[in-house]
């Protein structure tokens, strides 16, 4: 059985539902972004019920109709492949739709109009939004230029992350370093 949880966007997400897992004796198979796999031996009632509990309180939620977890899962990959994107032995270009398609087995067409009438944005555009989050990240680190923030994270030029984080943000990736402003950076799972 498997259980799909939305706002599980990050490894410490993954951490904080296995505690709350072993804290119940609850055994599972796996522990992923967006998922619980408890294999044959479901929770009962009860325990799902308490488990339930226990996350609602701190900003999960357990996922039951298949459209929602579609949505989950969709949000769940784009944030796994703006992880992806960096990572320096990914040279090729991924292209958008063809990831989440192979990853969802649905159609882009249909992922895309789905994701857009339930959260009112593009999916190109919640993708773009959690591009540039990741660089604020990256700019406030300081640890890489803008350069390699640029290549690592897939543009074509420091202009083009430029023009799009100045679209996003509203301020240069430069002016935005010099400010630093930790405070306007927003959680993965509020973007």
């Amino acid at each position: 059985m498997k259980i799909v949880i939305k706002n599980m966007v990050c490894d410490r997400c993954k951490l904080v539902i296995q505690n709350i897992l072993d804290e119940q004796g609850l055994p599972v198979i796996s522990v992923q972004l967006g998922e619980v796999d408890f294999g044959i031996n479901p929770p009962s009632v009860d325990q799902l019920d308490v488990f339930k509990q226990k996350i609602e309180v701190l900003g999960f939620e357990l996922v039951s109709d298949k459209k929602s977890q579609l949505m989950v899962n969709i949000k769940k990959h784009i944030v796994g492949l703006v992880t992806l994107i960096q990572q320096p032995e990914s040279e090729e270009k991924i292209k958008l739709s063809h990831y989440l398609s192979d990853k969802l087995h649905h159609d882009y067409t249909y992922l895309s109009n789905l994701f857009s009438a339930v959260e009112g944005v593009t999916i190109e555009q919640y993708f773009i939004n959690q591009k540039i989050e990741k660089v604020k990240e990256l700019l406030i680190y300081d640890e890489i230029s803008l350069t390699e923030i640029s290549y690592g994270m897939g543009y074509s030029s420091v202009a083009h992350l430029s023009r799009q984080f100045k679209k996003v943000t509203g301020s240069t990736p430069t002016q935005f370093k010099k400010l630093r402003d930790v405070s306007s950076r927003r959680s993965i799972d509020k973007v």
